[in-house]
């Protein structure tokens, strides 16, 4: 579906790496021009990139900017950075918790606010949050982790019902498990990792693990004019984990 996405200006957080790259790789390859935002050395090739950390809010709405205005303008934003963390729940640090929900609820807000200016400029202003499935059903010693995800589908919903005025709809994906490096955390430093692994497949109905690319086709429908009568949704693919 080459051209489908022809003339939109989109901007992706987290676009170095995992469901981030997958997604900014699929919407170039579709005639989106795309700049990614990360905290890592350097973004896909042929791609604007900024370096910042979603923890600095002038680095973030400084970079936004920059991006933003060597873009011509701005249609969808995506937020796609996140970080976890897997600790019992009673010896989770207010440092810990402050970092996780600073990362993953704090920072889309940040840069949902930075971005409102050209959203509301455009006539296909858009805002993709990803969120999580444990963000609609939690998973163990994850407490700082389903919070931020969970309080990201409700900033979604939020910003979907406030800025409907301006035309901007604002929807979250929430994702099961996906293979990119942030997911192989969890499993590959346990004393059976292969083991671990398979009850992880357990969860899902699918019983199996989603490619980045999977996730990445949910998210350009909802950035997609073809989604343009769709906002405050939380979408699940998730393999069945959460049926919500």
């Amino acid at each position: 579906m080459s051209g489908e996405l022809n003339g939109l200006k989109v901007l992706i957080t987290g676009g170095a790496s995992g469901i981030g790259r997958a997604t900014a790789e699929m919407m170039q390859d579709r005639g989106a021009a795309v700049a990614v935002l990360d905290r890592a050395e350097g973004g896909p090739d042929g791609m604007a990139f900024a370096r910042a950390d979603l923890a600095d809010a002038e680095g973030v709405a400084r970079s936004l900017r920059d991006l933003a205005e060597g873009l011509g303008g701005l249609d969808v934003l995506i937020n796609c950075a996140g970080i976890d963390l897997e600790a019992p729940s009673a010896e989770v640090t207010d440092a810990q918790w402050e970092e996780v929900i600073g990362i993953n609820l704090t920072g889309p807000m940040r840069t949902a606010r930075a971005a409102f200016p050209y959203l509301r400029a455009s006539d296909r202003g858009a805002i993709v949050n990803v969120s999580s499935g444990a963000g609609l059903r939690p998973i163990p010693d994850r407490a700082a982790y389903c919070s931020s995800k969970a309080g990201l589908v409700m900033l979604s919903k939020s910003l979907a019902l406030d800025w409907a005025e301006h035309g901007i709809r604002v929807n979250a994906v929430c994702p099961g498990a996906v293979e990119t490096g942030l997911f192989r955390q969890s499993y590959k430093d346990h004393p059976d990792p292969e083991g671990r692994l398979e009850l992880i497949r357990a969860r899902y109905a699918l019983g199996r693990v989603a490619a980045p690319e999977e996730l990445a086709e949910a998210i350009v429908f909802l950035a997609s004019p073809a989604a343009s009568y769709v906002t405050g949704v939380a979408l699940a693919v998730d393999g069945g984990r959460s049926f919500h």
